[in-house]
């Protein structure tokens, strides 16, 4: 059959479903015998509501209707088709010129319209026209899928490269108690806060454990927005933590080399009208001496045992390309129980009150804050949205040895597991009427328990631990590995009142050799895994959990 179509149109075709609705036999041939090698597929119906019924249930491209049709005429089935689908081609056949169904098949969006008695020509014709429009609407809608493809994709990538470049800055920054604390001479428990603004910080942090004794800190601040304020950040706090690595090796950290030597390396770096503030913090506990060389940094915060608050301000101006020589100066902490070192992101955040920057209440939020979660509430209740990046660390000293509320020695045995746990709930019914909060403690307590009993002083790691209940012999192996086990398991129980809020401090001591805490940063980038599951749920049981240097005494708060 001659058709007269562009080669591209009959390819097309062939891949394109028909559906023809025509109560006529002989009309049904002729479109059979024009179709049959034209389309992929022809759908006939004999009436308006079967044809409607083959559109809804089959995937139809092109339809073909008479006008006047029994149960449903053509313009009341097409009406039905355009609530669902509005540009679907249809072409009408009608032996009526009203010009009535002339103006409501254009108000339906009928593509063309043929007259009967059909000719086959006129039929190829339409067809012709209709497909062509469908070619149209395939490229359109190609080159919109590709253009939205093509923004995916871009966006795709980008996200992945922030992903990347967070993940880089949080591989620079550097914190050796991450769960830990520093216990010796008495517990100093480090927290932290980091939230960048943007992905790419200006701010960074690193905090690192000395000796037992002994701390470094620091926080970098580029003064500016964007990639060149966090490249400078981010260099001089990995150099920083680099000469710090070389100098453990060695065990000879030198305060005053780290920053001449972290000067001269960024000063060639930085451009000229670039400038950096950082503060440099060396804390030896047991001295209770405190280094520091403060670089147009805000005011480093610190809280005597009565409450008052004593501000330690810079005394170093801004790095810049130019600087000659820096100042260090030192502090006796022997009556500091509290520490907060800040960037001016939190500082200059404004506030919901009068539009007051931060400045004006952290003083008094610092002092009413027991904890950090403490300071971060005060600090979000009183802003509608962060403005720079926000980065402190928090330091409180527990002095909590004269403030013991119950103590006790366990042996290492099943027997005193449950007996660990009874003795430790029923402590609570004493302390608090807040069955929720009581059952939160005895759960961490419960696996913090365990945890000294199976993995510290019985040496059952977690690999091991997952092998044996997969054997389904962990019980049966506990049972014979206490038997020769004669270590045993402390806990102290402390009770702090602070302000107008009580704390409860528990500590558990075993005798194992204790385990490298760094792993649970890794474990908590995961929280679906289940190896420390159960630290990482009892850590959002209480205010916090924190770990001694080899990790056999952990220590957790609650508030009451």
């Amino acid at each position: 059959m001659q058709t007269n179509m562009d080669t591209s149109v009959l390819n097309h075709l062939k891949s394109l479903t028909l559906l023809c609705v025509e109560d006529n036999k002989t009309t049904q041939l002729i479109y059979n015998s024009i179709f049959e090698n034209l389309v992929k597929k022809i759908f006939f119906a004999y009436d308006g509501q079967e044809g409607y019924k083959y559109f809804i249930e089959n995937n139809i491209d092109i339809i073909v209707c008479d006008y006047d049709m029994p149960v449903l005429n053509g313009l009341d089935m097409i009406d039905k088709i355009r609530k669902i689908n509005k540009e679907m081609p249809i072409i009408l056949v009608s032996a009526i010129e009203d010009i009535d169904v002339i103006v409501k098949a254009l108000q339906l969006n009928v593509n063309n319209f043929l007259k009967k008695p059909i000719e086959t020509q006129d039929v190829i014709q339409a067809i012709n026209s209709v497909t062509k429009l469908l070619i149209a609407d395939l490229y359109l809608r190609e080159k919109r899928e590709k253009k939205i493809k093509d923004l995916q994709d871009k966006d795709d990538y980008n996200s992945y490269q922030e992903d990347l470049a967070f993940s880089k800055e949080l591989n620079i920054l550097r914190n050796d108690f991450y769960y830990q604390m520093i216990n010796n001479p008495y517990d100093a428990i480090i927290d932290f806060f980091y939230k960048p603004l943007d992905i790419l910080s200006g701010d960074s942090y690193s905090v690192r454990r000395i000796n037992d004794y002994e701390a470094f800190y620091l926080i970098v601040d580029g003064m500016g927005k964007g990639l060149s304020a966090s490249l400078t950040s981010m260099l001089i706090t990995s150099f920083i933590n680099h000469t710090i690595d070389i100098m453990g090796k060695k065990d000879s950290f030198d305060f005053y080399k780290i920053i001449d030597l972290s000067l001269e390396y960024i000063k060639p770096i930085l451009l000229s009208e670039e400038a950096l503030a950082i503060d440099y913090i060396n804390i030896d506990y047991n001295k209770s001496k405190m280094q520091y060389a403060k670089f147009a940094m805000p005011a480093t915060l610190m809280q005597t045992s009565n409450n008052k608050i004593i501000k330690l301000k810079s005394n170093n101006p801004p790095i810049s390309k130019y600087m000659k020589t820096f100042r260090i100066s030192t502090y006796n902490i022997s009556d500091i129980i509290k520490f907060l070192i800040y960037s001016d992101g939190i500082v200059e955040n404004s506030t919901t009150l009068k539009n007051k920057p931060y400045l004006n209440f952290i003083q008094k939020d610092f002092l009413n804050s027991f904890s950090r979660e403490d300071m971060v509430n005060k600090f979000l209740e009183k802003i509608d949205v962060q403005e720079d990046d926000i980065t402190f660390i928090f330091i409180n000293l527990l002095h909590i040895h004269n403030n013991i509320v119950e103590k006790k020695t366990f042996k290492t045995s099943l027997y005193d597991v449950n007996e660990a746990s009874e003795w430790y709930a029923k402590i609570w019914d004493t302390l608090t009427d807040n069955s929720k909060l009581s059952y939160s403690a005895v759960l961490v307590f419960s696996e913090m328990f365990m945890n000294a009993f199976e993995h510290g002083n019985l040496q059952i790691n977690a690999s091991t631990k997952h092998i044996l209940i997969n054997e389904n012999t962990y019980l049966s192996t506990l049972e014979t590995k206490q038997l020769d086990c004669d270590k045993n398991i402390y806990v102290t129980i402390n009770k702090i009142e602070y302000r107008s809020e009580v704390y409860i401090i528990t500590k558990i001591l075993d005798e194992g050799n204790g385990f490298d805490t760094k792993i649970l940063e890794k474990i908590f980038q995961k929280t679906n895994n289940f190896n420390g599951r159960g630290v990482y749920i009892s850590k959002e049981l209480s205010v916090g959990i924190y770990y001694n240097k080899i990790g056999n005494s952990v220590l957790f708060l609650h508030k009451l």
